[in-house]
């Protein structure tokens, strides 16, 4: 987070939002699985095949639909180097808007792949070197890097790498309460909350990219 501009700073925390309000809707629409915390879904997969394997298929093709916009994500933003950011998040909209309308129209599990496979895509907008620089869907290695900044803070002797991150993952948590709180009594228009604010993320990465 350290080595961006405040303004891809900015984008990385709206990301990470984004990520937390289109996971809890996701979760509160399939009944307890994620759309872009993939570790919790490998941890349903193990039990279920364990319990009621037929079960182990939800989360199984959520993973792969991640997966999917994983690899399709680094693809494209490899072939679009320069304009990464825009063409990455134009799809990211592209793909929530059809799961909001998917969800309209009484398909709930194409709607959860389609946001699966844009959290996956999601991931690829904040790349150097073939390497992701910012996961904006999984929060555990940010929760790490935050407390080894408080850990060193506490010894006075700041760690400028680890500044961030807990912002990272409040965006992440806000986001999720939002999602959740609003999917709770309108899944619709959480979905479409997500395809708007997934628009303006394109925009706000569409002026970094013209600035530069």
């Amino acid at each position: 987070m350290h080595r961006y501009d405040p303004a891809r700073q900015r984008l990385a925390l709206g990301l990470a939002g984004l990520a937390g309000l289109v996971d809890a809707t996701g979760f509160v629409v399939a009944g307890g699985y994620f759309t872009s915390f993939m570790s919790g879904n490998t941890t349903r997969m193990g039990v279920e095949l364990v319990e009621r394997p037929a079960l182990a298929l939800a989360p199984l093709g959520l993973i792969a639909c991640f997966l999917a916009g994983v690899i399709g994500g680094a693809v494209i933003g490899r072939r679009v180097s320069r304009h990464r950011k825009r063409v990455l998040l134009g799809l990211v909209a592209a793909l929530l808007g059809a799961g909001a309308g998917l969800l309209a129209a009484g398909l709930p599990i194409l709607f959860l792949g389609a946001s699966a496979m844009a959290m996956g895509l999601a991931n690829n907008v904040f790349v150097r070197d073939g390497e992701v620089t910012v996961g904006v869907t999984y929060m555990t290695g940010a929760l790490v890097r935050f407390g080894q900044g408080l850990a060193a803070r506490i010894d006075r002797q700041p760690l400028t790498s680890t500044r961030g991150y807990g912002l990272l993952w409040s965006a992440l948590a806000l986001g999720a309460v939002i999602g959740g709180g609003l999917c709770l009594t309108a899944p619709l228009a959480a979905a479409g909350m997500a395809f708007c604010f997934a628009l303006l993320l394109w925009g706000a990465a569409l002026r970094i990219e013209r600035a530069a």
